[in-house]
Formats: C-alpha cells, structure tokens, sequence
C-alpha cells in the first residue's frame, strides 16, 4: 500500500515537473522579461546609481487635468504654465476646445485656465514685468491633397485708387475674366490705397503702385471641375463706378491641393499671479509657429509664421513694445522657415542656427548667420556640418552665457525627409572668424532632441527620434550631459518616454527638469496605426540631487539692479563656488531661445554671499531669473527668483 502511494506520488511529481517545464517554455520569454525588468528596477534604484546618473519618474496626473501639452514656460511663481490650445486635434479645434493647465511642481496640483484663443502653435517669450507674451496661434487646420473638396487659394486684391483703401467683407465674389469661375472670400480684407510714382530728377509724374491686399478664396461648389490652372484676373462683384474700374482681383492656380494651417493675429500677455490671459494689441501679420525674440531695448521681435492664408510670412517682420502694447514693423523685411531659433548677442544683434521647426522653402532663410535687425545685414556663418538637416534641430546658448558659444544639437532634413543628422556643432561667436565645428556626435541621427541647460553648467540633451515624427518606432531613449568645459558627453540614465514632435524640456526651480509632450505619426514599427498624443509629464532629477547635502540659499533682495549687488544668506557659504542668473524657459517645438546661465562675480563673508549683476544689457535681459549657488561638488542650491528691472 505505501509502494503504491508512492508510485502515485513520484507520477504525479514526474507529471507536475513535465507541466511546469513545458509551461516554462511557453512562457520563457515573458519570465525573461519579467525578470529582466525587475533587476532593471532595482539597479535603476539603486542610490550609487542614481548618484551617477539621475532617476527618470512620470507625474500622474489625473484624467481630466491631461492634455496635449504644445507649449510650457517656467513662471516666475515657480509654477508651470502648459499650453495646448486645441492640441492638433480638428475635434477641438471645430468645438473650440481650447485648454490650458497651471501646474505646481513642489505642491502637485494642476488647475485648469479659460484659454481665449486657439494658441496651438503660438509663439511667447518672458516680459520684462514677469509676464509671458503669447501670440499667434490657429486659424484653420490644414487639409491634405484629397481632404480638399473645394478649389480654392491665394487672392491678391488691388487697388489702383491713390485716394482711398478699400474695405471687401467677407464672402466678396471674385469671377474670372478668363475662365468664368468664380470663388468666395473667407474674411474681411483691407486694400490700403494705391501709391503715386514720381521721377525723382525730373518730378514728373510716373503712375501709381497699387495697394495689395491678401485673401484665401474658394470656389462656391465642390469639385475638380471648379480648379484653375493659370493666372487670371478676377472681376469683384458688389462694386460700381471708380471702384469697380480700380479694383480687381489676381490669382495663380485655385486647386483641390493641400491646404497648410493658417495663422492668427491674437497676442496676449499671460499675468502669473492672476493666472489668467490679458488680450493686448493684435499683430499686423497673422503668424502660426512664430518665434518671438527679446530685443536690446526689452521690446519683442516676432518673425516667421504662416500667415491667415496659410503662406510663409514674406519676411514682414514686427516689434512689440510692452510699454504701449502695440506693435509696429520693422523697416526691413527678411525672411526665415517657422519657428527659427534666433538669439540676442552681448552686442544687440541677433545670431540666427539654422534650427527650425518646419514650413517654408528649403533655399529661403536656412543659413546660420549674424542679423542687424536695425539696418537688416546678414552676415552668413561658415563650417555647419550637415547644413541641409538643420529642421528639427536644437539650439542652446552654452553656459555661461558670457561665452557667447553656441551648440546646434541633430536636426533632419527638409519636412517629412528620413534623413537626420548625429552631429552636434559650436560656434564661438566672440572669436575674431566665428565658425562652426563638430561637437562630440550623437549615437543616433536626432530630430526633436530636447535641450536643457542646469544649474551646474552642464547641459541635459535627450529624446528625439530618428525619423520624421517617430515614424517606424524610432524614438530614442537616450540622455546625455554635455559638459561644456571638456567638450565631452556622458551618459546617464535613459528616459521612460520617447518624445519627438511637439515636446520640450524646463528646467525647474529646484534643479530637476520636467519634459513634456510628443506626437509621433504611427505608433507601431509598420507605421499602420495612428499615433496617440503622448500626455505624460516626466521628471528628470539629475545626478547632483542624490549627493549628500546641498548648500542652502535665503534672505537677499527680490531686485537688483545690472551692475549693482545682493547680499544673500547660505549656511554653506564657505563651500560655493559658483553662481548661476538663469532666465526661465518657455519652450515648444524644440525651440527654446529664451534660457540662458549668467555668470555671476561674488563675494563670501561668514555665512554671507553677496552676488554683483553684469551691466550688459544684452546679456541679462530685464525680467526674473532663478538665481542658484553651486558648492564644491557641483550640486546646486534651491534657486531663489530675483528681478532685474
């Protein structure tokens, strides 16, 4: 009886050990995974590893705080600004969904704000008064070739009468002398009146130049039959007498094809401490994907866009003044792609990349070079490397700001091109012959990589993809810090989240980095299936957050002025050796020009540190700035905001 039972037993262990075996390689590779990802986690974890290399960590917001994050700007109440409009999204975009969020990183909580405008792809900059300029944003979506059912596009309306501009309103009738279709304004257009010529030597009289205005048409009824496919004049129907004679309408081909956003003229200022938008003077030019630039004067260049009628803005370029909140143009016109990365130097000119963000010619405006706005030169740079995959691309002003050295980070080619570049590329700007030479190359072709520079003088570059948009999987999943001062990279923990397009990084008050956005096209490796908008913010806490201690930071004024001093209190004075003026971010699209690390001279005294401001307006901009104090092991203190008026 005791054999048998345990005959039965030795089976139904031999029978246990074939099932388990066999479940075993069933399921090998998920164990492998399994066991894989959990000794993942745990070196990840590990305090000796985070010392060395950061610790990556997504922030859970809850469902109805998430939105498709286009834009995010540091505030100066240390709380974060995301923006999405309607968040390349034609649902929201036609129920005028427009979303904006407030985040508090030190608190955790995030409220929505009631957003005015659809600021999708708007431009912004930090104002002098602690405010975020905004402007520009979405009109209309664009319609790919096949999505198009009525011809339509570009009208330009003259107006030959030197004594008066003429108002067209909205569905104005334009028929064609020629081929007798007729099409349809969308908007309201204002064609100022023509212009008298006269010989300058002989004063004779030459003629008029006729005032131009610019409207997108379409045709009254769906179908190819409608199309255009060369000049005509076009007759304005509505109009008698002298207007009739002096005003008519020109256009080019009037097509089913595709129809690119549109852009519009809204501006705000975003007021931190209200939290809410405070509408100022539209801009002359509707503007989809600006940039928006800080000048020596503390007044804002904006440049670029696509304007109401989904065409690259003809280099008409335009100055906001906070004083007034008004803007004028500029006496010069020049022209760059979307979103170009332009920079204020120390001496009141601007230094353009090369880097932008997407629509316009591949021949207009795509040289790095040295721009006077005031008499409108442009002085090319030599010595890019891959200089025909600059769009995508990142730029960053190294730290310290007093260096003037650039670094140009990937970038791909022109639109939905495959090709993308791995180098990184510095320029010195204060050398006698500037020119630009390879940095240490990337692993990997990058479009989109995010930039951030850190309190330490390092700078964090992550992310990106190696395709247009993340196509065929090609996220990266890479972070490197730059150290400015060996020209060197050095790896460090990798990132949870891919992000590409639409995605940004800002550093935060208290030395960690948030990095937030992404939109790939596909999100399988076949490119079959649409990509979803990645919601997800992510903390990076960068390597010198898990030393030992790091030197504390109080007291001290809330202004000083350029070239005067602040006395500030740190119980770790005797270990600082550097002070850091960084202006906070706001960035989008990979572009950020607004962050820059100033150096400053200092002093210590007991427990005292008293920090001196440069005097160069140029390169300490009026506004706030995080000011931090590095010790002896390079870890940061907490920033403490100070105003430079």
């Amino acid at each position: 009886m005791n054999d048998q039972a345990g005959r039965r037993r030795a089976r139904r262990l031999a029978i246990g050990t074939v099932v388990v075996l066999a479940l075993a390689g069933m399921n090998g590779p998920w164990l492998y995974r399994f066991g894989t990802e959990k000794y993942h986690q745990y070196q990840i974890n590990k305090p000796e590893y985070k010392a060395e290399n950061g610790k990556w960590e997504v922030v859970d917001f809850p469902e109805e705080f998430r939105q498709n994050t286009i834009h995010a700007a540091l505030l100066r109440t240390g709380k974060v600004l995301l923006v999405a409009g309607s968040g390349n999204n034609q649902d929201n975009f036609d129920a005028k969904k427009f979303d904006t969020r407030i985040w508090d990183p030190v608190k955790g909580t995030i409220k929505k704000v009631p957003t005015p405008s659809d600021l999708f792809c708007t431009g912004h900059t930090q104002l002098a008064n602690g405010n975020l300029l905004i402007a520009g944003g979405t009109k209309r979506y664009e319609k790919l070739k096949g999505d198009v059912t009525k011809a339509g596009g570009l009208m330009i309306v003259h107006n030959e009468n030197p004594d008066k501009p003429i108002t067209l309103p909205a569905g104005t009738k334009f028929t064609g002398k020629e081929n007798g279709q007729t099409f349809v304004s969308k908007d309201p257009v204002v064609v100022e009146r023509a212009t008298k010529k006269f010989d300058k030597k002989t004063g004779k009289f030459l003629g008029n130049d006729p005032g131009l205005g610019r409207i997108y048409v379409e045709a009254q009824k769906s179908g190819d039959k409608y199309e255009t496919g060369t000049q005509d004049n076009y007759r304005i129907q509505g109009l008698s007498g002298a207007d009739a004679r002096n005003t008519y309408g020109i256009a080019q081909k009037l097509a089913l094809d595709k129809k690119d956003f549109q852009g519009i003229r809204d501006a705000y200022e975003f007021d931190p401490v209200a939290e809410k938008y405070i509408k100022v003077d539209p801009m002359n030019e509707a503007r989809w994907y600006p940039t928006l630039t800080t000048l020596s004067d503390g007044k804002i260049l904006s440049v670029s866009g696509l304007d109401d009628i989904g065409q690259l803005v003809p280099g008409k370029n335009e100055i906001f003044d906070p004083k007034t909140k008004t803007w004028t143009y500029t006496e010069k016109i020049r022209q760059f792609p979307t979103y170009p990365a332009l920079f204020l130097m120390q001496n009141g000119k601007i230094f353009y990349s090369g880097s932008n963000a997407g629509y316009g010619p591949d021949n207009v405006g795509r040289d790095p070079g040295v721009w006077d706005v005031d008499t409108n030169k442009f002085s090319k740079l030599p010595g890019m490397s891959d200089p025909k995959l600059l769009e995508t691309s990142g730029t960053v002003l190294l730290p310290p700001a007093q260096d003037e050295k650039y670094m140009v980070v990937g970038g791909g080619g022109v639109g939905e091109s495959k090709n993308s570049s791995n180098k990184t590329r510095i320029i010195d700007l204060k050398a006698d012959e500037p020119s630009f030479a390879d940095g240490p190359t990337l692993e990997k072709g990058t479009r989109y990589p995010n930039i951030s520079i850190l309190p330490d003088d390092s700078v964090l570059v992550s992310g990106g993809s190696e395709d247009y948009r993340g196509r065929s999987d090609s996220n990266i999943l890479q972070a490197r810090l730059y150290h400015p001062e060996t020209n060197t990279f050095e790896q460090v923990a990798d990132p949870l989240v891919g992000r590409n397009y639409h995605s940004g990084s800002i550093l935060l008050p208290d030395g960690r980095v948030m990095f937030f956005g992404s939109d790939s096209l596909y999100s399988d490796k076949a490119n079959t299936k649409p990509g979803k908008f990645e919601q997800r913010i992510e903390i990076y806490t960068p390597p010198y957050l898990y030393r030992d201690s790091r030197p504390s930071l109080s007291g001290g004024p809330q202004t000083i002025e350029r070239g005067e001093s602040g006395t500030f209190t740190s119980q770790h004075a005797s270990t600082v050796k550097k002070v850091r003026l960084i202006r906070p971010s706001a960035a989008t699209h990979v572009t950020d020009v607004d962050q820059r690390s100033i150096e400053l001279d200092y002093k210590v005294s007991g427990d005292k540190i008293t920090v001196t401001v440069p005097k160069n307006r140029n390169l300490v901009q009026s506004g706030w700035y995080m000011l931090f104090v590095g010790d002896d092991q390079g870890t940061p203190s907490e920033a403490q905001w100070v105003r430079v008026p």
